[in-house]
């Protein structure tokens, strides 16, 4: 494994591969100094700016917690107004990029090298990318969405969907069908081609420009076909800066919805109150047991958590499918399909439409929060994807996880609204997403429709935990490799650093204004990394044309 080799960086490529001759030196940038019993490898300047600044912002926003809210409040609607077109386009961008990949010829392009093998068997591949692309996501959201769809009173519906449920609250039954199919259809939207398309950009740069052209496991190496041995300077300096800012607010907000949900589970299930005090309690408590894995490394730690969280979901989502009445899950995972197929241009389109509320709330956000994920998934991805074929990494990568994604939105999301359908006026899930809106309480609410309620709810509540753990912990040696110049053996207090902070600015992204703070930033963060990830696309196209030639 690249992780095992001293001061290597990556292992050198096997068999014919397009070396890029630089005379740059994985880590010679970088500072190593002693500080106590502490050893200290870092780049400079990435880590001494990135990590200045977040100390910086932590402070601030803990010193002034209601300007920073006023701040937040506004700038999250203010960006998303704005650029909800260019985050649209971008993202249909990507698809198209990736699909076309995969029929090209390019697709034939062994990562690593002509005759690199895999790490790591397909199991403990897929359960890695999957608990750090999606976990904490599909835990929050599988339930909200398709319910919140299903009914909003609030006239955010996708595409302006007919509305099931009258003003007095009672089901209008003509209107049901279109309603589910719809609603099914724009959660699938969001989680399906497009956010997997965006990892896989910036996963397949990575893994292409390290593994095949010998350059530093570092977003700036991707971009050496358009600048050259200027990405060693401040070009470089400056996208890997942005990565980590991306990476570091992306992780945050998943991390702070994740502690909103775990809370609410508590009280729902033990009594618990809900309040920020216990968030930043769970904020503090997981980001301690990151930590022991971050010491334990990426196979004894984040390996063994993901395999344990792909168990532990698959079990929850088998126990739904089958008491919830496995023909009509089924039938609904088809129609989703046919839905999600039918409708993924229309809610693809960023132009002429008046769903403002679903197009800008909504998908402008979501685009904004997977593409700051992009940096840490997508190096993390591509950390454990030498040896694939170009074809079967965006296959495994872009095709397999939106199936279990829109899989998932099926048996959660159907259940939760047939459970509105059958029980109109005593259901948790209407209660709790449509009449009064508390997001965080919605799976937990799906979940009391069905039997041994309070044991599958203590089996959320650590699923959301272990997820939280999951990509505290990965993410931490994502940031850690970018702000160490690219290499993956850096001291481990230095992982410890960036775990912490992680942990900090989800707590004070929550006291200065909760989930708006926290979207607000993921916002402001993804909206310049978006035009990394374009460029991007064209680096790839110029490293693989390169590949073939070499092949």
């Amino acid at each position: 494994m690249a992780d095992e080799n001293v001061n290597a960086g990556i292992p050198a490529p096997e068999g014919a591969s397009g070396i890029i001759d630089t005379d740059y030196e994985i880590g010679q940038d970088n500072i190593e100094t002693q500080i106590g019993p502490f050893g200290l490898d870092v780049h400079n300047p990435v880590f001494l700016i990135s990590g200045l600044s977040v100390v910086v912002f932590v402070i601030y926003a803990l010193l002034a917690p209601e300007q920073a809210a006023t701040f937040f409040g506004w700038l999250r609607p203010a960006l998303t107004s704005t650029f909800d077109g260019f985050f649209l386009s971008s993202a249909n961008i990507f698809v198209v990029f990736c699909l076309a990949l995969i029929v090209s010829p390019y697709g034939s392009v062994r990562l690593g090298g002509a005759e690199a093998t895999p790490d790591y068997g397909y199991v403990g591949w897929f359960s890695m990318l999957f608990a750090a692309g999606m976990g904490i996501g599909l835990m929050f959201f599988g339930v909200l969405e398709p319910a919140y769809y299903f009914g909003t009173p609030w006239g955010d519906a996708p595409l302006d969907a007919i509305r099931p449920f009258a003003e007095d609250g009672t089901l209008i039954a003509a209107n049901v069908a279109e309603a589910k199919r719809m609603a099914l259809a724009a959660t699938s939207y969001h989680w399906a081609l497009h956010p997997w398309a965006i990892y896989a950009v910036v996963a397949l740069a990575l893994a292409l420009f390290s593994y095949n052209k010998g350059l530093p496991l570092s977003i700036r190496s991707a971009f050496y076909p358009i600048l050259g041995e200027r990405i060693w300077g401040w070009w470089g300096h400056t996208v890997d800066i942005v990565a980590v800012f991306a990476t570091l607010f992306g992780l945050a907000t998943s991390l702070g919805l994740g502690a909103q949900q775990a809370n609410a589970g508590l009280e729902f299930v033990y009594g618990i109150p809900t309040n920020l005090t216990v968030q930043v309690i769970l904020i503090i408590g997981i980001t301690l047991l990151a930590l022991i894995s971050v010491v334990r490394g990426l196979d004894g730690g984040v390996k063994v958590l993901s395999e344990i969280n792909m168990v532990v979901a698959i079990a929850l989502l088998l126990f739904v499918l089958f008491t919830a009445g496995t023909v009509g899950i089924f039938t609904d995972f088809g129609n989703t399909l046919v839905a999600y197929v039918q409708e993924i241009v229309p809610l693809s389109n960023p132009f002429g439409r008046s769903d403002d509320g679903y197009r800008e709330g909504w998908t402008a956000f979501y685009w904004a929060w997977w593409i700051s994920w992009s940096p840490f998934v997508g190096m993390f991805i591509a950390r454990v994807s030498r040896g694939r074929t170009v074809r079967e990494f965006l296959v495994c990568v872009l095709i397999i996880p939106s199936m279990v994604c829109i899989f998932w939105m099926a048996v959660f999301g159907g259940t939760a609204i047939n459970d509105m359908i059958a029980n109109v006026d005593a259901s948790a899930v209407k209660a709790n997403v449509i009449d009064a809106y508390k997001p965080e309480l919605s799976l937990f609410a799906m979940l009391d429709s069905l039997p041994l309620s309070s044991i599958t709810s203590t089996v959320g509540i650590v699923l959301v935990i272990v997820f939280f753990v999951t990509s505290s912990d990965s993410g931490s040696l994502v940031i850690d490799t970018i702000t160490a110049g690219g290499k993956l053996d850096a001291p481990i207090p230095q992982r410890v650093f960036w775990c912490t902070f992680e942990g900090l600015v989800a707590i004070t992204l929550l006291i200065g204004g909760g989930l708006g703070s926290l979207q607000a930033m993921v916002i402001s963060t993804g909206l310049p990394f978006t035009v990394v990830l374009l460029v991007m696309c064209w680096c790839i196209f110029k490293g693989l044309l390169q590949e073939r030639k070499h092949l």
